[in-house]
């Protein structure tokens, strides 16, 4: 056991954890909704499938233009 595991039982230590973990989340369904604009779904049902807001969606679209 390293000297510092007791840091990943800190709040910090876990309430950052937890941040990294949605951070990645959030950009792996940006990702997706980008992949499934090029099969011509629309943006509303896009958001709806990766529980995104439509204007994050929007966005992605108009950078694909």
């Amino acid at each position: 056991m390293s000297r510092f595991s007791y840091l990943k039982h800190t709040k910090f230590y876990q309430e950052g954890f937890k941040e990294g973990e949605e951070l990645a989340e959030k950009k792996i369904k940006l990702k997706m909704a980008a992949r499934l604009l090029n099969y011509e779904i629309t943006v509303e049902d896009v958001a709806e499938i990766m529980e995104l807001e439509i204007e994050q969606v929007r966005q992605i679209a108009s950078q694909k233009q």
